[in-house]
């Protein structure tokens, strides 16, 4: 019954949490997340000196308490992970650094995980997980991909945003609209009001080289501009500013783009299950209409637990025990950290001779 306890200091959320895997299944033991959303709040988006600083105060922290809620020490697990990529590179050391030297001291083995496979291990965290193969829709902040997992385990890209990540999107048109930051849960309670058929908008497609489109891949940028020129033509015409239906259309149109490109991959690549996971498959409409519309087409879907859609150890946990399962037994204690490092070479982390 491995156990490991995982760090995730990716970007705005510092995490401890302690996981371990018993009959084939994974268990939470303790799960603790030190929020800084109210703190970038004021400035728009992440600040990463502010970010790297409340992970150095808040770490020590959440540790003592993942640990006391397991009711287990560190010489009790089998191993340390924390995440090295991709993020911001400041706020990754300071992860990096605590789980390399716990590590250290109690003689256990480090993991290093890649975010993005922590991310698509977030739905092991569920009560009946996905059997391989599936195809993963992966969307958040930073990340708007599609990605098949296949029968080995192995990933295999086959679709991404080409410019915002509809996360990304959600927090500049929140801004755009006077709302709150983060803007994926400021635009679903304002859209909850709205008519999301009152304003249309495009849905952006990405053009190949030698002529057509894309038909996995994602483009917000374009969306984003239409916003623009929306809200600036109903200022200039005074009167009542339509808010709730102005979030409504928008998010609409990102489910719908999300929906229709992610269930045709399922069905080109002869798959019959989609996974959702990320931060933005918190949203209440996407999750509603991912669920609907697979069942109309016969594609099973497997939706993230919602405590674990948002940067969270638990994932980064799963991903470590996954690897652990795997045969991949530690990282080096070298192993540094990297602001961008593709999926696909996520095998490298557990080199003996890293690549940063």
């Amino acid at each position: 019954m491995p156990k490991v306890l995982a760090l995730e200091t990716s970007c705005d959320e510092s995490a401890a949490a302690v996981v371990e895997q018993r009959g084939g299944r994974l268990f939470v033991l303790s799960h603790r997340i030190a929020s800084q959303i109210e703190e970038h709040a004021q400035w728009g988006g992440v600040v990463p000196e502010i970010a790297s600083r409340r992970h150095v105060e808040a770490l020590p922290h959440l540790i003592d308490a993942a640990l006391d809620e397991a009711d287990q020490s560190v010489a009790d697990l089998d191993a340390v992970a924390a995440t090295v990529t991709p993020g911001l590179v400041g706020a990754l050391m300071v992860g990096s650094l605590t789980g390399r030297t716990l590590a250290a001291l109690h003689g256990k083995p480090f993991m290093g995980v890649h975010h993005l496979e922590a991310h698509l291990a977030s739905v092991r965290l569920a009560a009946s997980p996905p059997k391989l193969p599936y195809v993963v829709l992966l969307v958040s902040g930073g990340h708007t991909e599609l990605i098949l997992v296949d029968k080995d385990g192995d990933f295999h890209r086959l679709g991404r945003s080409h410019d915002d990540a509809a996360g990304e999107a959600f927090d500049k048109v929140a801004r755009l609209l006077g709302l709150a930051y983060p803007g994926g849960p400021a635009i679903q309670a304002a859209a909850k009001a709205g008519d999301p058929k009152r304003f249309s908008l495009p849905k952006g497609r990405v053009s190949r080289p030698e002529g057509g489109f894309y038909p996995y891949d994602f483009s917000f940028s374009g969306l984003k501009t239409a916003m623009l020129r929306q809200v600036e033509s109903l200022r200039a015409e005074g009167g009542a500013f339509p808010l709730q239906d102005l979030a409504a259309s928008f998010e609409q149109v990102v489910v719908d783009v999300l929906v229709e490109r992610s269930l045709r991959c399922c069905h080109d690549q002869n798959q019959s299950t989609l996974v959702m996971v990320g931060g933005v498959a918190a949203n209440a409409r996407l999750r509603e209409q991912m669920e609907r519309q697979g069942r109309e087409r016969g594609i099973a879907i497997h939706l993230a637990p919602l405590a674990f859609c948002t940067d969270n150890a638990a994932m980064v946990g799963a991903a470590a025990l996954g690897r652990l399962q795997s045969g991949w037994n530690s990282s080096s204690l070298k192993l540094g950290v990297s602001a961008r490092w593709p999926l696909e070479s996520g095998e490298e982390l557990y080199s003996k001779e890293p690549r940063f």
